[in-house]
């Protein structure tokens, strides 16, 4: 099986690129909202790591956003409680994979939390700094201050880049990433 790891910048378009690739996708983002909707022992884990800002269940994200807006340590917090179920669900998910030729592993801290191996491919995700700050604007519930924070927790774009294998300058169409995947996979496989 051939595990590649999607890097990039907060907003640079990973989960778009990871989705065309055609394989199946573990995407943590997604795993964590289901967790903060299902997983009553992570609601209480978090109550009890921070009893002042999580109240009700299933967690609600603007608890977590108030949390970490009033002190940068809950987010160091939060990560801890919320990455250890994250990696059994994506360890799951690797299993249930595990015959596939490719598995794309869409994980925002992926060298932060040292999920990658050696020798998985990483394809760094690159996208114009303004046209990624418009798309974050868009987003419901946009805090510039908490975007900032969550940055904080993340090795610099550069270094990912220089850490991946393969890159994908991602304009944002359809055509552009389709082709650098097409590109990517022949080089791979």
């Amino acid at each position: 099986m051939i595990k590649i790891g999607i890097l990039g910048d907060i907003g640079s378009g990973k989960s778009y690129v990871a989705k065309n690739f055609g394989y199946p996708v573990f995407n943590a983002d997604s795993e964590v909202s289901k967790l903060y909707k299902k997983e009553k022992k992570l609601f209480g884990k978090l109550k009890r790591a921070l009893p002042k800002y999580i109240y009700s269940f299933p967690i609600n994200k603007n608890e977590l956003s108030n949390a970490i807006l009033a002190n940068k340590i809950n987010l160091k917090k939060i990560v801890a409680i919320v990455h250890l179920e994250v990696r059994k669900k994506m360890n799951v998910f690797l299993k249930k994979n595990k015959n596939k030729k490719i598995i794309i592993l869409d994980v925002p801290l992926l060298l932060e939390n040292k999920i990658n191996e050696k020798d998985d491919i990483l394809i760094f995700i690159q996208s114009k700094k303004e046209e990624v700050f418009k798309r974050l604007k868009k987003r419901k519930n946009f805090n510039l201050k908490l975007l900032k924070i969550l940055k904080s927790i993340q090795v610099p774009p550069h270094y990912k880049k220089k850490k991946a294998q393969f890159i994908i300058k991602n304009n944002f169409t359809n055509k552009s990433v389709k082709k650098s995947i097409k590109i990517i996979l022949e080089k791979i496989l």
